[in-house]
């Protein structure tokens, strides 16, 4: 089964924070270690896209069959663009090899005024 993308809610028409989102990914069992491997295949091109803040790839501590990313996008275009790309397009096609069904999303309203994180 193919890895579907997601209908983006639209942010408040006041919102002027970042646009985030928390996507988990459930792998099959046993195949977590190269569902993260595919994942960090494409982590750079991702973070330099020009609209992405942040993207950070977790695994549960708990599930480790449970693979959990965290993103901040300038706004929802940059989002919307990153969907758009053709590397993201085949992830989308190569993740039913690793994954039984379709990603679980939270899309998060930013509250706090954002800051950049630290180096160090």
């Amino acid at each position: 089964m193919a890895l579907t993308l997601p209908d983006l809610p639209l942010p408040a028409t006041d919102e002027d924070t970042p646009y985030c989102v928390i996507a988990k990914h459930r792998a099959n069992p046993g195949q977590c270690e190269a569902l993260v491997a595919r994942m960090l295949e494409d982590l750079e091109a991702t973070r330099l896209e020009t609209g992405c803040l942040q993207f950070h790839i977790h695994r549960d501590r708990s599930d480790p069959d449970l693979v959990v990313i965290y993103e901040i996008w300038r706004n929802i275009d940059a989002l919307k663009s990153h969907f758009g790309e053709a590397y993201v397009k085949k992830f989308v096609a190569d993740a039913g090899e690793y994954e039984p069904g379709g990603m679980e999303t939270q899309w998060l309203e930013m509250l706090s005024p954002y800051a950049k994180g630290r180096d160090s």
